[in-house]
């Protein structure tokens, strides 16, 4: 099996990378530094280094994805960590790992072509004004929501900046993806729902931001900030990809929230 290994560039990383390479090598697997040929992705770092090996691999889908954290605990993407790499050896040794499926949402502005985020993907305001957008669910309009922004996550990406601001936590085997208003207002004028909502895998949201100063607003995939500039449309669906990962059987999602939250 082909593995590449994705980690920040720093002395220290570059250092836990080598010895990662090693213990994978003394199991058998080959090192690739060449993303598009390996079985298998793995990241080195924190929840937020796993997002960026899958973004900047591509989101493939023909591969599996491994997270080993640095941080000292285990993460909601990192089943392994860096100080027990025996762990990590034997489960392979002895095939006591899973592979789980993760969803995607799908994001598209202004007929660009579309990306993908894991988390979530986030819409805020620039200035220091709250800003208007018409929300559209199946083509009908739901509310014209005026606060800071969205915040539009999937269920793996539900405990983390959408449970921040008082976003629900989301079982990852529902098909469907979460929308978190941000400091909504409501007056004679706007009148927004002002608490969190859950739509199908289903069912298609759609975003009209309204041009009133607001053109360009702040947009971030997972933890990247996003280049693009003047934005009125955006679409997002619950996307038909989804990120195989691997995880120990006795480390489920539910386990992991309680590690991290509890």
């Amino acid at each position: 099996m082909n593995a590449y290994i994705y980690s920040k560039h720093d002395k220290d990383s570059r250092s836990k990378k080598s010895m990662v390479e090693d213990a994978l090598t003394n199991e058998g697997f080959t090192m690739t530094d060449d993303f598009n040929s390996a079985n298998i992705i793995i990241s080195i770092g924190g929840d937020g280094s796993f997002l960026q090996a899958v973004r900047k691999t591509g989101f493939r889908q023909d591969c599996l994805y491994a997270g080993i954290s640095t941080t000292g605990k285990h993460s909601l993407y990192c089943d392994f960590h860096y100080n027990n790499l025996y762990e990590m050896t034997q489960a392979i040794r002895d095939s006591k790992l899973e592979v789980r499926r993760y969803p995607l949402i799908e994001v598209t502005i202004d007929e660009h072509r579309p990306f993908y985020c894991l988390n979530e993907f986030s819409i805020r305001s620039n200035i220091i004004r709250t800003f208007v957008l018409d929300v559209v669910i199946d083509d009908k309009l739901f509310e014209t929501f005026l606060g800071d922004g969205l915040i539009i996550s999937t269920p793996t990406g539900s405990p983390a900046y959408n449970k921040s601001v008082n976003g629900a936590v989301v079982d990852p085997l529902l098909n469907c993806y979460q929308v978190t208003e941000l400091a909504s207002v409501n007056n004679n004028k706007y009148r927004t729902l002002g608490s969190p909502f859950i739509l199908s895998g289903e069912r298609k949201l759609k975003l009209h931001v309204h041009q009133d100063g607001n053109d360009f607003p702040l947009m971030a995939a997972d933890n990247e900030a996003l280049g693009v500039r003047k934005v009125k449309n955006l679409e997002i669906e619950l996307s038909p990809k989804t990120i195989k990962t691997v995880k120990l059987k006795d480390n489920s999602f539910w386990e992991k929230v309680q590690r991290i939250h509890l």
